[in-house]
């Protein structure tokens, strides 16, 4: 068993850390102490090891088990490698996660009904997680295309119905391009592992996660359908959101598989649809109202985006993007307008600086926007029930 820099009192088989971040090289020696499951080479070898990042927080591992997934094995695995990995370098916690294709498993046949009377019955969702723990609806924000400005638009509605009184977690499904923790500035913060559970980082009033927010930024998600998908979906069940009233999903552009398992896996309340006025967004965002429509997932509502751009300089609305192209869409599809939000300066300035608009105005046009929607929102989700406000409208 290797051991690097042994200090006196120091446990057998741990590894010297000074305070300071395991090396790669470090925890790469660690790893080679196990065997990949499925076959003879060491774990490093066996290109299992899709992602490896340690900073004060502690170290985390992405392990892809490919198309040799089995739920019970690995999971069993992903543990003792936790375990090695904690005893190796006590100050930096590990956290493993496994993700990969599962195989098929063959459903216990149910016995007959005589009684039961046809029907559509409830959408199917076989394989779903089951819940998320004190979690009451969660909402996905899509658009089936990138470019409408979705994740700002996920950013400040969900700022805005904390404002209205709901206690509100923000989820960036979007795993090959995370921009929550740029726009929520948490560039750099790392979530804290305890009892096999992350705990999300808080920030404007928001429980969030990210997976940009457990990896490098600097590197490139270069992983299949399946293996993004379970990674999502394994940040979704794993972390610790505590009670909220809404999870606010940031669904990645396009209608591809991570959004088909997501609709089909995830216990949806429903989904918001994000559209520019112009005819070339509303041809891919009517794509993802069918995708939804096939897996049963209620639309809950549009919202035009860059509906108009109002000029710093005079004030008036340009409809730059054309004019009521999303909301005509919307009435011809018979799907509800939650709201139609302009282009500003600020909107983009705040965007980038990390802070959402919403978070330091709350009067201005795109502030009074996004509070409507999110009103509208709320009164769209089943069973959603609003607390007094805490902002007044003037």
């Amino acid at each position: 068993m290797a051991i690097f820099g042994k200090r006196r009192g120091q446990k057998e088989g741990t590894t010297e850390t000074s305070g300071k971040s395991p090396a790669p090289d470090a925890i790469k020696a660690i790893l080679s102490e196990f065997q990949h499951p499925a076959h003879s080479k060491k774990l490093p070898d066996s290109g299992a090891v899709a992602s490896l990042f340690a900073d004060d927080a502690g170290i985390r591992i992405i392990l892809d088990m490919q198309l040799e997934l089995d739920e019970t094995r690995d999971t069993a695995f992903a543990k003792a490698v936790e375990q090695r990995l904690t005893e190796a370098f006590p100050d930096h916690p590990a956290r493993v996660a496994v993700t990969g294709e599962r195989r098929p498993t063959k459903a216990a046949p149910r016995p007959a009904n005589p009684q039961a009377k046809p029907g559509p019955g409830p959408r199917q969702n076989e394989g779903a997680l089951q819940g998320i723990r004190d979690v009451k609806h969660v909402i996905a924000v899509a658009s089936g295309k990138g470019g409408v400005g979705k994740s700002t638009t996920s950013v400040n509605l969900a700022v805005a119905l904390a404002a209205l009184g709901q206690r509100v977690g923000l989820l960036d499904a979007d795993i090959y391009g995370p921009s929550i923790p740029l726009m929520m500035g948490t560039q750099g913060t790392r979530p804290k592992s305890q009892n096999k559970r992350w705990s999300p980082i808080m920030a404007h009033g928001l429980s969030t996660m990210s997976i940009g927010s457990l990896t490098d930024p600097d590197t490139a998600m270069i992983w299949r359908g399946p293996m993004a998908t379970g990674a999502l979906l394994q940040m979704m069940r794993d972390v610790d959101w505590g009670a909220l009233d809404v999870l606010v999903v940031d669904m990645p552009p396009g209608t591809g598989d991570i959004q088909l398992s997501l609709a089909q896996r995830a216990p949806l309340a429903g989904a918001v649809v994000v559209s520019t006025p112009q005819d070339l967004a509303l041809i891919d965002v009517k794509k993802a109202i069918a995708m939804f429509g096939q897996v049963s997932v209620p639309i809950l509502g549009m919202i035009e985006n860059m509906s108009t751009f109002i000029c710093p300089h005079c004030g008036e609305p340009s409809a730059i993007f054309g004019e009521g192209g999303a909301i005509a869409a919307a009435k011809d599809l018979d799907i509800d307008v939650l709201g139609a939000i302009p282009l500003t300066m600020a909107l983009r300035e705040t965007s980038d600086a990390g802070t959402p608009l919403l978070a330091g105005d709350t009067n201005g046009p795109v502030a009074q926007a996004y509070l409507t929607a999110a009103a509208a929102l709320l009164d769209a989700i089943p069973g959603a029930q609003q607390t007094p406000p805490t902002i007044r409208f003037e």
